[in-house]
C-alpha cells in the first residue's frame, strides 16, 4: 500500500490542508480554556477530537 503523500494533491487541496494545519493550534488552545472554565460533555468531546487532529498533523499522518 502506498504511503499518503500530500504533495501529490492538487494545489487547492494542499492549500486547504496547510490552512487547517495552521488554524488547529489556536482553536485547540481556545477550546482548552473553554473546557477548563465551562466543562460540558460536548466541550470535552471537541477537545479530544482537536487534540487527535493536532497530533495527526504534528506526526504528519495527514
Amino acid at each position: 500500500m502506498a504511503r499518503y503523500y500530500r504533495y501529490k494533491l492538487p494545489p487547492w487541496a494542499r492549500n486547504c490542508i496547510y490552512v487547517a494545519e495552521k488554524v488547529t493550534l489556536p482553536i485547540l488552545i481556545f477550546q482548552l480554556v473553554r473546557t477548563l472554565f465551562f466543562p460540558t460533555t460536548l466541550d470535552v468531546f471537541l477537545l479530544g477530537i482537536l487534540v487527535g487532529v493536532f497530533i495527526a498533523f504534528y506526526l504528519e499522518w495527514i
